[in-house]
């Protein structure tokens, strides 16, 4: 059975569809990145691996869409420099980083100057289903194969059907919060 026999019927077709000729005022970028710091978010490096290479970033905009079929979403800013490789390759592994990968999540998030697949000299990987690498020490790893993208504003919404999940060792998470890592 393939994913779209599997989609219920369309009864949010339309839901990033603009609703009217309504201009919509928000807040100051400035005033919402502070907001935003002060949410707690689980840190997450996404992977790809395929013909447009292999590749990271970290990222906390991930999150559950669905169980039936299993699904989630992620978030990457279209200027990244994964963002185009991982709509080439078509599949992400979302890995859920433990309380011991602060330096795993900086390096994927560019704060050391290692670039592309030279990120992936440190920690221990492996692949489940899709080729995309999953990091043993990760909390949980979602291997998923993208079935939709949708541009919104700075960033590409990566829709991914789970096709396979690593649980990991289990204990405290990493989480980012007021522009630093804690633990939780």
């Amino acid at each position: 059975m393939s994913w779209f026999d599997q989609r219920p019927d369309d009864a949010m077709d339309g839901a990033f569809s603009v609703v009217g000729p309504v201009v919509i005022r928000t807040v100051e970028p400035a005033a919402f990145r502070e907001a935003m710091s002060r949410l707690g978010a689980a840190v997450h490096v996404i992977t790809t691996a395929g013909p447009g290479g292999k590749t990271g970033a970290t990222a906390t905009a991930v999150c559950s869409v669905s169980d039936a079929p299993p699904t989630l979403l992620m978030c990457l800013n279209r200027r990244s420099q994964t963002n185009p490789i991982v709509v080439e390759n078509g599949v992400f592994c979302v890995n859920v980083l433990g309380d011991s990968g602060a330096e795993i999540a900086d390096i994927f998030a560019g704060r050391t100057g290692v670039q592309g697949s030279e990120r992936f000299a440190n920690g221990e990987w492996a692949v489940l289903v899709t080729g995309s690498p999953v990091l043993a020490s990760a909390v949980v790893a979602f291997d998923c194969r993208i079935i939709e993208v949708r541009a919104v504003a700075s960033h590409n919404v990566f829709f991914g059907a789970v096709e396979a999940v690593r649980l990991g060792p289990s204990g405290p998470a990493l989480v980012y919060h007021e522009r630093a890592y804690k633990r939780v």
